[in-house]
């Protein structure tokens, strides 16, 4: 049974995790047949935003404990994520994971990486196994897996967005919101989810199809 590792960027679309995107993930990993741990940073986010105004608050939150919302309260710290304890990863998005998991949203192709997702994501990434990351999570990849690797991905068409990841290393290639694009040599699985979904319907289609072509790459 596939053990896969997910992490979560604290809880809603504008300043943590897209919370569909991270339960349509869990959903499709458990429906496999495969088991997940979910980590967070346990750090303070960047800011919160009232998601009904779109307005930033004055409280601080704390990435780890809003995550926990999404996983009824079963979450790790992402400091203590090991790769040799699973086959996979997926990274749902959220602009909380150009927030609170790197600063892309803020410093666009300037951007860096916090130093636990870059250690997690560079062990799987050493160790070849499988990821899939989603939505803006994508803009990550050339930082993890370095611009000299060419990783294929994709965000989705957004020609702002597509530019900046290029620019730092990576291959974009435009794709639609029902389809993922897979870079086999990397084992790097991306699809635009909620970069270009407007409804869970449309988010699923490409999400189901990331969580199987992951799971599909750990029996090879």
């Amino acid at each position: 049974m596939p053990k896969v590792a997910v992490i979560l960027a604290g809880c809603g679309v504008y300043d943590g995790a897209e919370i569909n995107e991270a339960v349509l993930s869990l959903l499709h990993i458990a429906k496999a047949g495969a088991e997940f741990t979910c980590f967070a940073p346990d750090v303070e986010q960047m800011h919160t935003v009232n998601h009904i105004t779109g307005d930033e608050m004055p409280e601080v939150r704390n990435v780890m404990i809003e995550a926990s919302r999404i996983t009824r309260g079963v979450i790790t710290p992402l400091s203590d994520l090991n790769a040799s304890d699973f086959d996979a990863l997926v990274v749902p998005g959220g602009f909380g994971a150009a927030k609170n998991l790197c600063d892309f949203a803020i410093k666009g192709a300037e951007a860096a990486i916090t130093s636990d997702m870059l250690n997690a994501c560079q062990q799987f990434a050493q160790a070849n196994k499988p990821a899939g990351y989603m939505c803006i999570a994508p803009a990550m990849i050339p930082l993890i897996y370095g611009p000299e690797a060419r990783v294929k991905l994709t965000i989705g068409n957004d020609p702002d967005t597509a530019q900046a990841i290029s620019s730092i290393g990576a291959v974009h290639e435009n794709c639609t919101v029902e389809s993922i694009v897979v870079d086999e040599i990397h084992k790097v699985v991306t699809t635009p989810a909620y970069m270009l979904a407007s409804n869970l319907v449309e988010a699923d289609l490409g999400i189901a199809k990331l969580v199987n072509a992951v799971l599909n790459m750990t029996q090879q």
